[in-house]
């Protein structure tokens, strides 16, 4: 067993163009006073981060890390869920994920998706430089749309998804090895990679590649009624980044699971600041505990209800507070009977 690092919070939700979020040190410097000892920056924000730079300048990744050095804080991993959704997206999201590239590239699949890979690619490169061994991204989706089985859907579908998708990722996760680097998957609602099927669809396809691994969030398993716990039983090896964020799933007469064309306050299904929802965090702390994942506890806040301020504040003591320190020894040691192995037979029956 091992212990887990933390606490730590992705910036993404917090950056912004007013101080102190506006720039790398101060953003730095406010998520130290909330107790935070680390920080998962996106890529993609260059008010924080410069990511082609990053690939290529050893003396600009020393610079960012001695950056968080001076706030006393360490760098858990690079993000890039934008440019990964982007690696693969259907038709029927052109529109709202143009949003996501450089805008020279909006307008035009082909390219957009070029300049997605490209930017994998120098995130693998980057995350190199920093030193870094994981990376938090999403898969992007080919397949979404078809998610439920009406119209009922054509046979061979579906897998040609996942061929495509595996076919696209496969040298980025090429890359990754290359680099020392895991890539992380947050398997989330809205991606190709959204529940354990599908990621070992997935996985097989690139024949079960040793950096092709899991982000795990237990927020989105609550939302789709799956076991978070038991997720983590069946994929703790996979498991390289983890997302402490909650939810709270509340069916109704009216609303169950598809609740997502209400507002995000009114849905049965919605996002919580950590502690406020129902996800068991000290089963899910002890679970990730007992099967050594030694990775950050990283703060990924988002919630309807309650400020992002507030819930930067109560987020760090949460999760400091669930992090275990594992055993250095058994708890029954002082009752050892320093037994040697002809006692134990002797005690079985079977002679010295």
């Amino acid at each position: 067993m091992k212990t887990i690092k933390g606490p730590a919070i992705f910036l993404a939700q917090f950056a912004g163009d007013a101080a102190p979020f506006d720039n790398l040190p101060a953003i730095a410097r406010w998520a130290a006073r909330h107790g935070y000892k680390g920080v998962q920056i996106p890529s993609w924000d260059a008010r924080l981060f410069d990511l082609a730079r990053a690939a290529e300048s050893q003396d600009y990744c020393d610079e960012v890390r001695g950056t968080l050095a001076e706030a006393g804080l360490e760098l858990t991993e690079l993000s890039t869920h934008l440019q990964g959704q982007l690696v693969a997206v259907h038709p029927a999201y052109d529109i709202p994920f143009d949003g996501f590239a450089a805008p020279e590239v909006r307008g035009n699949a082909a390219a957009r998706q070029d300049w997605a890979v490209q930017q994998m690619m120098l995130a693998a490169r980057a995350s190199r430089r920093l030193g870094l061994t994981a990376h938090a991204t999403f898969s992007g989706a080919l397949a979404w749309p078809y998610a439920y089985p009406w119209p009922q859907r054509p046979a061979g579908l579906i897998e040609t998804a996942f061929d495509e998708l595996a076919r696209r990722w496969r040298p980025i996760l090429d890359a990754f090895d290359k680099a020392g680097v895991d890539v992380c998957y947050e398997i989330h609602p809205g991606e190709d990679l959204f529940d354990g099927t599908t990621f070992e669809m997935f996985l097989s396809r690139v024949a079960n590649h040793p950096r092709c691994n899991i982000l795990y969030d237990p927020s989105h398993f609550v939302l789709q009624q799956l076991d978070y716990l038991a997720f983590i039983d069946i994929y703790h090896d996979r498991i390289r980044a983890f997302h402490a964020k909650d939810a709270e799933f509340n069916p109704t007469g009216r609303q169950g699971v598809y609740s997502g064309y209400a507002p995000w306050a009114q849905r049965a299904g919605r996002f919580r600041s950590l502690g406020d929802g129902q996800v068991d965090f000290g089963a899910v702390f002890s679970r990730l505990s007992q099967h050594g994942f030694d990775g950050w506890a990283v703060l990924e806040w988002e919630c309807c209800i309650k400020d992002s301020e507030q819930g930067a504040a109560e987020g760090a003591p949460f999760i400091a507070a669930h992090i275990i320190q594992v055993a250095s020894r058994a708890f029954d040691d002082f009752a050892a009977s320093g037994a040697d192995a002809a006692a134990n037979r002797a005690m079985l029956g079977l002679g010295r």
